[in-house]
């Protein structure tokens, strides 16, 4: 599934990963919005309708997994991505969220841009649970 004419919410407290990853979606056809903490991605996406968040676990208003929680219960068929590095693949947390539908993949920092895009393809390709 391209990223083409999609639209992404980036929720990274780091300014840096959120102009890099604006600027690597711009150039896979992808509209942006960057939020640098919790609050600011909450209002993000009461606002717009989102294909996709990639959400960093850690922020520094709230923790990511419960930020992904109220953003499915807002937007329900949005799909969330957590890249973090604080967490890894095979983390208890990391799985369950996986299990239960909250997220639709991990990406683990650093990544390359060729695996963040394929994980971002994958989780477009998944459908939503019904809420």
């Amino acid at each position: 599934m391209s990223l083409f004419d999609r639209f992404v919410l980036v929720v990274d407290d780091d300014s840096d990963i959120c102009w890099a990853l604006e600027h690597l979606l711009g150039k896979a056809g992808a509209r942006c919005i960057c939020a640098l903490d919790g609050q600011s991605a909450l209002e993000a996406v009461r606002l717009h309708a989102f294909d996709l968040v990639l959400l960093d676990a850690k922020l520094p208003d709230m923790n990511g997994l419960d930020l992904g929680e109220t953003i499915r219960c807002t937007a329900p068929g949005v799909r969330i991505l957590v890249v973090s590095g604080y967490f890894y693949k095979d983390d208890p947390v990391i799985q369950a969220a996986l299990a239960q539908g909250l997220i639709f993949g991990f990406v683990e920092k650093p990544f390359s841009h060729a695996s963040l895009i394929a994980a971002m393809e994958s989780a477009l390709g998944q459908a939503c649970p019904r809420a």
